[in-house]
């Protein structure tokens, strides 16, 4: 990357390109740094919390920015299968390097689950089930060292936090070895080797580097109410980097080595889905960002900093698939542990908080300008409110799918499992607003009523554990054939030749992409060949990338881009249908939209080929895994 045309250069515009950012991850928070070393994004305690930083979302909302003043180039990459960024800045006088990390502590061995309705074990663990795990506790800092390597290089330095985000101008004052910044609900310490100037900007400074000299900082951030910690020393501060190495390299390498397509790509997207597991209850976040809209000034701008029930059949299969075994059922048991208490009368909830919050409520941030313009900037998100009848296919698919791994159901999981059963027979002719979360009337759609069939197939194999007195299961096997005969005579449009988004509707949904893949259907079914080629020719943009649905299907204004998860699926359907070679493209074509980390995120726009949504996506690099083990395993068959 280069960044010598100073009236251009995007540091001096107001935002960066989405694909320009790198995420660092403690497995509490993620912070986005930009490639010209800006931290430009970051909440804390928790994924959910308020921006430190959010100049991702507003020029004006904080951001910690370390860059050389001469025009420079870039080059960046991780420190091996971690979240260790380092960034190398080129300029005609010398070379410094950057390296940027959310701090972790010392990786330890424990036993796997997080205990409560359901234990865990696995083939490769035994009885002893114990696995290498990451810190319990992070530090809760952010770490960044610097390092020149050649010649001398002039750097300008900005530290600037705007808690709330944005809302709060914080008060600089010096304290031994650094930086106090106090305002609103938090403090930050930041050590600093080198004497900053303080003004309503922030704590700023300009240093010169020659080779050889190191120069360590760290920004600890507290509670109002805590007392300030210390700032740390230089050795410190390179034990934690260390130890954040050590830590992600090690959690990596305790599982099975990728041995199928895509090998660099699916172990970064192995490692960004335990990024984005919430360590402390095992919730894995959709994305670490809110309001990246699907199109610029579109409107179609949401908070995915919480966790979607939705995503966990998806999920469990990438991390089986990936050896992850511990780390599905911490996922699963989230999912039932939030979601305990559900009474069958009422749609149950679709999404809740990190913690397991339920109200989720969504406000809008009126003095945010959004990124690139885009308003409005949401928090919350209501979507939490809707009935999605998916959910309970999706839950039911991840128990079946852990089934080896669920050791002693207990009377509490055993029942939530049965009236979520229960549920989907009760509830399956009813409209609802489908995966995509429609914001217009309920409707028909074939894929909730797919994930329904989903929920009471699954139910009554698994009726051993889940119906101890025998008198549900039978009524769960008639309202599963009920719902195959429905799809079959309501769903397939045979004037379409394909499995069409609504009952009795003409319009296309790449969810239903996902019927080889539930088991709904055998690969060589001729409707399901024919779903999937028609889907391909209509749902495809002009670079042939999948869209989600066709124009207007969403109840929103605006367009969006193409929705990368979409074309993994139309990979996965292929591969299932016998086409691995057919699969093999569209895989690496979606891939190759990856950014230069291997981060991708929810859409993609289709006239720029830019990143659109939120950052990085839980989705796609899960859609990422699940097509890979589907085309290794069709090419091995």
């Amino acid at each position: 990357m280069d960044h010598r045309d100073d009236a251009a250069t995007s540091a001096n515009a107001d935002y960066h390109p989405i694909e320009d950012y790198a995420l660092l991850s403690d497995r509490h928070s993620a912070a986005l740094v930009s490639a010209e070393g800006s931290i430009d994004w970051l909440c804390r305690p928790r994924f959910d919390s308020p921006t430190v930083f959010g100049r991702l979302l507003d020029p004006e909302a904080g951001h910690w920015s370390i860059r050389p003043v001469a025009p420079f180039r870039t080059e960046r990459c991780y420190v091996g299968d971690t979240f260790v960024l380092r960034t190398v800045f080129t300029t005609d006088t010398g070379c410094v390097h950057l390296t940027d990390a959310l701090a972790l502590g010392p990786a330890r061995t424990g036993r796997s689950g997080t205990g409560g309705i359901t234990s865990v074990t696995t083939e490769s663990d035994g009885d002893a089930g114990e696995r290498l795990l990451l810190a319990s506790r992070a530090p809760i800092a952010v770490l960044r060292v610097l390092e020149c390597t050649a010649g001398e290089v002039e750097l300008d330095f900005t530290f600037r936090p705007k808690p709330e985000y944005g809302l709060v101008t914080p008060i600089f004052t010096a304290v031994p070895g650094g930086v106090l910044a106090t305002g609103g609900p938090i403090r930050t310490v930041l050590t600093s080797p080198m004497e900053l100037g303080f003004s309503h900007a922030g704590a700023t400074g300009r240093l010169r580097l020659r080779s050889g000299q190191r120069l360590r900082f760290a920004a600890q951030t507290i509670g109002l109410a805590d007392d300030p910690p210390a700032t740390w020393t230089p050795e410190a501060v390179d034990e934690a980097l260390a130890e954040t190495v050590r830590g992600w390299q090690s959690w990596c390498d305790a599982h099975p080595a990728w041995d199928g397509p895509l090998p660099h790509l699916v172990i970064r997207s192995i490692l960004v889905l335990e990024a984005l597991r919430y360590q402390p209850t095992g919730a894995l976040v959709a994305a670490p960002t809110t309001s990246l809209p699907e199109a610029a000034g579109a409107g179609r701008n949401w908070d995915y900093r919480y966790v979607w029930v939705r995503d966990a059949s998806f999920t469990v299969q990438a991390l089986a698939a990936a050896g992850c075994h511990g780390e599905a059922v911490e996922f699963f048991e989230f999912m039932t542990h939030a979601a305990a208490r559900y009474r069958t009368e009422q749609p149950l909830q679709i999404m809740f908080g990190i913690g397991g919050e339920h109200d989720l409520s969504e406000r809008e941030l009126g003095h945010l300008s959004g990124w690139r313009a885009s308003r409005p900037v949401r928090v919350g998100n209501a979507a939490w409110l809707q009935p999605q009848l998916d959910v309970y296919g999706e839950l039911l698919d991840a128990a079946w799918h852990l089934r080896a791994h669920l050791r002693g159901l207990d009377d509490t999981a055993r029942d939530f499992l049965a009236r979520i059963a229960e549920a989907a027979a009760d509830q399956w002719e009813q409209p609802d607003q489908g995966i995509w979360e429609s914001r217009g009337a309920p409707r028909h759609y074939t894929y909730s009523k797919l994930m329904c069939w989903v929920a009471l197939d699954r139910a009554v194999k698994y009726a051993h554990r889940l119906d101890v007195d025998g008198k549900a299961a039978p009524r769960w096997a008639v309202e599963r054939d009920r719902i195959r005969d429905a799809i079959e005579t309501r769903g397939w449009n045979p004037a379409v030749g394909a499995f069409c988004a609504t009952f009795d509707g003409d319009d296309l949904d790449a969810a239903v992409l996902s019927i080889p893949a539930v088991g709904f259907l055998p690969g060589d079914d001729p409707r399901l060949q024919s779903t999937v080629d028609v889907i391909s020719e209509r749902l495809r943009d002009p670079r042939g990338l999948v869209r989600r649905y066709e124009a207007g299907a969403d109840g929103l204004d605006g367009a969006e881009g193409s929705f990368v998860m979409c074309t993994f699926w139309l990979s996965q359907a292929l591969a299932l249908t016998g086409r691995p070679d057919r699969a093999r493209e569209a895989l690496n074509l979606a891939a190759a939209y990856a950014n230069d980390l291997g981060l991708m995120s929810e859409e993609i726009d289709t006239d720029t080929g830019a990143m659109l949504g939120n950052f990085p996506q839980a989705f796609s690099h899960i859609g990422l895994i699940n097509a890979a083990v589907a085309i290794r395993n069709a090419e091995r068959s």
